[in-house]
């Protein structure tokens, strides 16, 4: 299996349905369009967005939308079972090979494709076993319906477990100014040695999102870094993330057309070294020892 070439920012459609903003099909091909035009041409999905519901909704959206499929990535997870808690149902995870290749099955028929360029298992099993992930992941790619395999939310060692069996390329994880640990228990250090591409959901945080110590810290320093870089706050935390050399590419959430336009020009903001320590100090409340 061979690496993609998936844009440097990454267009997340968990909110793109049921459990976000609810677009109509007409909603959803003109944000493709509008991801498309500004160079974001990777779309992350999960089955399980929308309670099962969203790819399909996107994917009826795609067929209506013109767009060529070769000139777009998708990108799908699977592992996690959704239940309603409303009647005492608890999620959990099933990484079989009949499981797997279900999974990738369904999402193909929904998102209106014959592959996806990426499969990566959701979120780590304390049951899977790496040769039964495998035999699914050499059967979908000798069938021609996965092109790559990765992993997300997964811990080195864990990495380390599934790739003994099979090369993982992608790990997704949960990276931000304000959830940074990911550079500090060996996550990103692990990806730079083998290889891996990094993958960043929430990349903006907590920062917009709550009123803390760490919060108002951040904020009074990105007020200030605006001026000088001519350059929103959303744009400085992601900058901030693209200057880590291990190539994180970020998964934006967002609909809002403007941001998303916001987040491309991300991509051209270079923060001197001096400047993204300033930032790691706002969040971090201490100096650098």
């Amino acid at each position: 299996m061979a690496k993609n070439n998936f844009s440097r920012i990454i267009s997340g459609t968990m909110t793109w349905g049921k459990w976000g903003k609810q677009m109509n099909s007409k909603e959803m091909v003109s944000l493709m369009h509008h991801c498309i035009d500004n160079g974001i041409t990777t779309f992350d999905h999960a089955d399980i967005y929308g309670d099962y519901s969203t790819e399909a909704d996107f994917g009826l959206a795609f067929s209506q939308s013109g767009i060529k499929r070769d000139s777009i990535q998708f990108i799908s997870k699977c592992g996690i079972h959704f239940r309603d808690p409303n009647i005492g149902a608890i999620n959990y995870y099933e990484y079989s090979k009949k499981h797997i290749i279900q999974s990738v099955e369904n999402s193909l028929k929904h998102l209106n494709t014959d592959y996806l360029d990426v499969l990566l298992l959701h979120r780590p099993s304390p049951l899977m076993h790496p040769h039964e992930v495998m035999e699914a992941v050499a059967s979908l790619a000798q069938e021609g319906k996965i092109n790559d395999f990765g992993v997300s939310n997964f811990t080195p060692s864990q990495i380390e477990l599934i790739s003994s069996e099979v090369p993982v390329t992608i790990n997704q994880i949960e990276f931000s100014l304000t959830h940074h640990e990911a550079m500090h228990n060996g996550s990103l250090d692990q990806m730079i040695l083998k290889k891996i591409s990094p993958m960043a959901w929430s990349p903006l945080g907590i920062v917009f999102k709550e009123d803390t110590e760490q919060t108002q810290r951040i904020n009074k320093l990105l007020g200030t870094l605006s001026e000088k870089y001519s350059a929103t706050e959303d744009q400085l935390l992601l900058a901030w993330i693209l200057k880590h050399p291990s190539g994180i590419h970020p998964v934006i959430g967002t609909t809002n057309k403007t941001r998303i336009t916001n987040a491309i020009k991300a991509i051209a903001l270079d923060l001197e070294l001096e400047d993204w320590f300033l930032i790691l100090v706002a969040s971090q409340g201490h100096r650098v020892p």
